[in-house]
């Protein structure tokens, strides 16, 4: 297939296949001119606090300057940072960048096991960490490289006297921050009253310096750390904003952000779309506590919303939800897992906006696909970003034709260096001729739309037919009585493996005999789930995705 060819006419009016990707030297470019454009725009919001662009600048040089003047870290060592969403991650993340330091990007649930791990494969020399699991940095500190820790807590970004009320009330009241000793840490707001005292001086970030070491979730086996360069930063923020053009306007947007900044879906939207955009970025620190959630969007006016399938439900079967004013939401993007069509549905029958699914990894920075907001196909993932080229491969590595079903593999800007320490696991992620290997079975339609059939790992083979668990799911979960679902593969001695559906219903009177029949009035005979096992939840990822290998195994530890 030649690409350029077909995808000439395939993009809606104004989504251009090719643009100019050096409109920006690196992200410390990006940012330091939205700060300057946008300056008395509000920023980032969290725990009843607002930066403006303006107070973003000021405090991230502050951080900088202290990293640059108060320690011997020197350009290109790592830096990781672990913490949910809260505004002073944008003031630590962008002032690390501002001194030339390399942000390791660290998720606050990390076990002990995890955090070593991911502290000592990177190399990083200091750790910024919120006082809510600095208990566990204590008990990996000395088996760890960490030269540096800096404790911040909820309430930070708060002018003293409340920001010392509302930390005292964290701690010795709602009891959520674990007793530590750390003697030897700093605490953020002296490093950023200390910072203001010292001087700046700018470090010049090329393009192909690395910026992030972006570690995958590590489901399928050691957690590595994916290289993203500057360049394959800015370039995936240049090639995604053309796909929203007519919907996002430059300083006007007010945008929830669920997700945490520390994933890369979110570190891209948050910290470099919307940030590039003079977009207001309202920061939730704890999705989950739904309640709190929609209390805090009656604050605003927001015209758009980043979440993904399992949030979208959630937020969808609560009342005060749905009594919100939706009549400023003009965007709504997905991404991280697979949506259902009846989400979709759901989510506009609510809100009166349609979902914009995507489709990305942390190798990619992560867009590949977007579908533009004026032009969606339900049931896709959309079309390639800009200066994309993705074709899918058979299992003897040839391509396969437009509507067959292949491996998903991507070349472009946005594709990472490489995995850090690890030349021969990159070597084995790329085809001969330089695309990256997803691990996703898509199709490639007629249209240019693009859709993602599973997992390759995922798949279920039934007497010898393919299986993909995502069909299943999205037929189960268009049941009423069904909140969300899950497919696997079990072992079975007729057919080799038989589709199994973990379920969570709405309904205590579902019945799995119910469920069977729906599934064998939308699905051929070998597709229909052999077993349905109901669960009050479903084992997820920090960011939402549901973990289907972990119901595998517990599936085959109780036969």
């Amino acid at each position: 297939m030649d690409f350029e060819q077909f995808y000439k006419d395939k993009y809606p009016p104004g989504v251009p296949t090719r643009i100019d990707l050096d409109q920006y030297e690196s992200m410390v470019d990006v940012f330091e001119k939205s700060v300057k454009k946008f300056a008395d725009r509000p920023a980032f919001s969290a725990v009843g606090v607002t930066l403006t662009y303006r107070d973003l600048d000021r405090l991230s040089r502050h951080f900088a300057s202290w990293l640059q003047n108060k320690t011997e870290l020197k350009p290109g060592d790592r830096i990781a940072v672990q913490m949910p969403n809260l505004s002073q991650y944008p003031v630590v993340v962008f002032g690390a960048m501002r001194a030339g330091l390399i942000v390791v990007n660290t998720n606050p649930l990390y076990t002990t096991r995890e955090m070593e791990h991911q502290f000592n494969d990177s190399g990083a020399k200091a750790l910024v960490v919120l006082a809510n699991m600095a208990d566990n940095v204590e008990k990996v500190l000395p088996r760890t490289g960490l030269e540096y820790v800096i404790v911040t807590e909820i309430a930070d970004m708060h002018p003293p006297v409340k920001r010392t009320l509302m930390n005292a009330v964290v701690k010795h009241v709602k009891k959520m921050v674990p007793k530590y000793n750390l003697p030897q840490a700093f605490r953020l707001p002296a490093v950023l009253s200390e910072g203001a005292k010292q001087k700046f001086t700018p470090v010049p970030a090329k393009a192909d310096d690395i910026a992030v070491l972006q570690y995958t979730g590590g489901t399928t086996g050691v957690a590595k750390g994916a290289m993203l360069s500057h360049a394959n930063l800015v370039a995936n923020l240049l090639q995604t904003r053309p796909m929203m053009g007519g919907v996002i306007e430059e300083g006007k947007e007010v945008v929830i952000a669920p997700l945490p900044l520390y994933h890369i879906y979110s570190f891209t939207l948050n910290c470099g779309i919307m940030l590039e955009e003079g977009a207001h970025n309202v920061l939730i620190p704890n999705p989950r506590d739904i309640p709190g959630f929609v209390k805090e969007l009656k604050n605003h006016r927001f015209t758009a919303f980043l979440g993904l399938n399992t949030l979208f439900v959630a937020l969808c079967n609560n009342d005060e939800f749905r009594a919100l004013d939706f009549s400023a939401l003009k965007l709504t993007s997905s991404g991280g897992m697979a949506l259902t069509n009846a989400t979709a549905k759901r989510w506009e029958e609510v809100t009166g906006c349609e979902i914009s699914e995507g489709y990305g990894m942390t190798e990619t920075s992560p867009v590949v696909t977007f579908n533009p907001p004026n032009a969606i196909q339900l049931g896709t993932i959309g079309l390639p970003v800009c200066n994309t080229e993705i074709q899918t491969l058979d299992d003897d590595n040839k391509q396969t034709p437009l509507g067959e079903p292949g491996e998903l593999c991507v070349k472009g800007p946005q594709v990472m260096v490489g995995y850090w320490q690890r030349p021969e696991e990159t070597k084995k992620s790329f085809t001969e001729d330089g695309y990256l290997r997803t691990g996703d079975i898509a199709v490639i339609q007629e249209d240019g739309y693009v859709r993602i059939v599973d997992r390759k790992k995922d798949m279920i083979i039934v007497s010898g037919f393919n299986v993909f668990p995502n069909e299943i799911e999205d037929i189960v979960s268009e049941h009423p009585k069904v909140l969300e679902c899950a497919a696997v593969g079990v072992e079975d001695e007729k057919s080799g493996e038989a589709v199994k559906v973990f379920v969570v219903a709405t309904s205590p009177g579902l019945t799995k005999e119910e469920l069977k029949e729906f599934c064998r009035e939308r699905l051929t005979a070998y597709k229909v789930p052999k077993t349905f096992e109901f669960r009050d939840e479903l084992p997820k990822t920090n960011v939402g995705k549901i973990l289907r290998r972990q119901l595998r195994d517990e599936d085959v530890k109780k036969a």
